[in-house]
C-alpha cells in the first residue's frame, strides 16, 4: 500500500454508444511516475478509455480523480489545463509545418502574451517566444531529432513522425501522458528507441505515462504495471509477472476458457 494518493484513479467508469457499451464498470488507479500499460486484443475499448481520462468522451457513469482532484465530467481543456497530454494512434501533427513548429504548439497553454502583443510582436510577446522557443529546444534535444528540426514533418519516415509526436506532448510539460500504441507501426529497432525514450521521461522528469501496446514484448519490459481489458471489461490488473499468469487474461488473448 502506498502512502500517496495515485496521481490517476478510475472508479467504475462505463461508456457507451448509441446504447452499446464500449466500456463497463472499470477501476483501477495509477500511482505517480509509473508506466501503466494497456493492452487487449482489438475492440476492447483501450482507445476509448484514453479518451474518457483525457476528457474527449464524457462517461455514462463514474468518477475520474486527477492529483486528488475528482470529476464526473472531465473536459479536453480541463485535462491539458491539469497536465494531462495525449498522443494518437493515427498520428496527428500539422504535416505542412516544421518540426520545430509542431512541438512548439505543445507549448500554447504555457505562452503569456495575448493575440495583439503575438500579431504586433510588443509587449511580453517578443521575450514569450524566445522563452517558449527554449523549452521546444530542449525538447527536440532530449528526443534526438536536432537534425529535422526545421525539416517539414509530412516529408519525414513514420517513426520519427511518432517522435515528433512525443516531443510535441512532451513539450506541455505534462504530469500524465498518454500514449496511444506510440510503436504502432515500427520495426524492432524503431521500437527499442522509442521504449528508451519512454522510459527516458519517465526517469528524466518524472512523467507518469499510460500507453496502449501490442506488442506484450515491449508491455513486459516497459511497464510496471499492466490493465488487460477485453470487451470493455477489466480482466487483468497487476504486475507484468502477474498479468502473464492470468488464467483471464491468457483466455482473453488466446481464445480459451479458463
Amino acid at each position: 500500500m502506498t502512502a500517496h494518493a495515485p496521481l490517476l484513479e478510475l472508479q467504475h467508469i462505463s461508456l457507451s454508444f448509441k446504447g452499446i457499451k464500449a466500456i463497463t464498470d472499470i477501476s483501477f488507479a495509477v500511482q505517480q511516475g509509473e508506466i501503466c500499460a494497456l493492452i487487449g486484443p482489438n475492440g476492447a475499448g483501450k482507445s476509448s478509455l484514453l479518451n474518457v481520462i483525457n476528457g474527449v468522451y464524457q462517461p455514462d457513469e463514474g468518477v475520474i480523480s486527477f492529483n486528488s482532484k475528482s470529476y464526473s465530467r472531465m473536459k479536453a481543456h480541463q485535462a491539458a489545463v491539469q497536465g494531462i497530454a495525449r498522443t494518437f494512434q493515427n498520428i496527428a501533427l500539422f504535416k505542412g509545418m516544421s518540426v520545430l513548429d509542431n512541438v512548439l504548439t505543445g507549448r500554447n497553454l504555457k505562452v503569456r502574451s495575448n493575440w495583439l502583443e503575438q500579431m504586433l510582436n510588443s509587449g511580453r510577446a517578443p521575450a514569450d517566444y524566445v522563452s517558449q522557443r527554449i523549452k521546444a529546444e530542449e525538447v527536440i534535444d532530449f528526443l534526438r531529432i536536432n537534425q529535422w528540426r526545421n525539416s517539414i514533418v509530412g516529408t519525414l519516415p513514420y517513426g520519427l513522425q511518432k517522435r515528433v509526436e512525443l516531443a510535441r506532448a512532451l513539450a506541455s510539460e505534462p504530469r500524465l501522458l498518454l500514449l496511444d500504441e506510440p510503436m504502432a507501426g515500427m520495426n524492432n529497432e524503431e521500437k527499442a528507441e522509442m521504449s528508451a525514450f519512454i522510459l527516458d521521461t519517465q526517469r528524466e522528469f518524472g512523467t507518469t505515462v499510460v500507453l496502449i501496446e501490442h506488442d506484450i514484448g515491449v508491455v513486459m519490459n516497459l511497464s510496471g504495471h499492466v490493465v488487460v481489458l477485453d470487451y470493455g471489461k477489466k480482466v487483468g490488473d497487476g504486475t507484468p509477472d502477474e498479468v502473464r499468469h492470468n488464467p483471464e487474461v491468457i483466455a482473453a488473448y488466446l481464445g480459451t476458457k479458463h
